[in-house]
């Protein structure tokens, strides 16, 4: 069984900074590409930031040169580091991967249970 588990949102003024951390546990062989989605009141779930095995970051529009995306593959772990922070940021982000696990040997799309971030103007 995989389960990812997200930490680091919270509360946070206009302007500020948050970091979200997302690690990976379980019988895992391999994991491939990961990203962060959020999804706000009423709208859509989004991606907002995805990282490859091999580190090539996409981002939303909305995010670029504000957010940035890392990985660090000895730990299973995503991290997204969130600066300049928007009150139209505010959304429950979620941890999303493709991971490969032992038993499976294939890759299956895996979520978070997500974690709020609110930005306060």
């Amino acid at each position: 069984q995989v389960q990812l588990v997200e930490s680091g949102g919270g509360l946070v003024q206009a302007g500020g900074s948050l970091r979200l951390s997302c690690a990976a546990s379980g019988s895992i062989f391999s994991i491939n590409a990961m990203g962060w989605y959020r999804q706000a009141p009423g709208k859509q779930r989004e991606l907002v930031a995805g990282i490859t095995s091999g580190g090539r970051t996409n981002y939303a529009d909305s995010v670029k040169g504000r957010f940035t995306i890392s990985r660090d593959n000895a730990k299973n772990t995503v991290y997204l580091q969130m600066n300049s922070l928007k009150p139209e940021d505010t959304a429950v982000y979620y941890c999303n991967a493709d991971i490969a696990t032992v038993v499976a040997g294939i890759y299956r799309n895996y979520w978070g249970q997500g974690t709020q971030v609110t930005v306060s103007s």
